[in-house]
């Protein structure tokens, strides 16, 4: 019976954790560190990713934590302008490899018909970001299940954004 108590607790604290957007546990979190150095030619612990909801979709930004390090944010810029082209013609598969094919949205925006979801790139004068914006409600809902599962995954390397943010013209 002391089993079972002790099991159902941890059970309950896991999904109350999980109802206020806790992050993923931290063996996920580092599993998803190591792929996403093969993926992401930048240095992690120098940049932030930064994930903003808008009423349309949203806007990913990757700045650098020192906004004098050239070398970062040229990596930075070179990956999101390559990512932003990938994921206008639909090929989702840098997430799929460092978030795994269950990530929350990935399948719909996978499925996504050319030119409901569109993808924009833009310079950043410490990074870069990538705008995405949808008329299709599900795909909004698909994005943002996609941003929340990002900053889950990503821990202390991600954030959540504010509407405000993607307004800050930075370049």
């Amino acid at each position: 019976m002391k089993t079972n108590v002790s099991a159902l607790t941890g059970l309950l604290l896991l999904a109350v954790a999980s109802a206020f957007g806790q992050t993923a546990a931290p063996s996920r979190q580092e599993a998803v560190r190591e792929r996403s150095a093969d993926v992401m030619p930048f240095d992690m612990n120098a940049s932030t990713h930064i994930f903003t909801k808008t009423p349309d979709g949203g806007v990913q930004r990757v700045v650098v934590k020192s906004p004098g390090d050239t070398k970062q944010t040229a990596l930075i810029r070179r990956h999101l302008k390559d990512i932003a082209d990938k994921f206008a013609r639909g090929d989702f598969g840098a997430p799929t490899d460092v978030h795994g094919a269950k990530m929350p949205g990935l399948a719909a925006l996978k499925a996504a018909v050319p030119g409901e979801l569109h993808v924009r790139y833009r310079d950043l004068q410490s990074g870069a970001e990538i705008q995405y914006s949808s008329h299709d409600p599900k795909l909004v809902s698909a994005l943002h299940e996609w941003f929340d599962a990002q900053v889950a995954d990503h821990g202390t390397d991600a954030m959540v954004g504010h509407a405000h943010d993607s307004m800050q013209h930075d370049r």
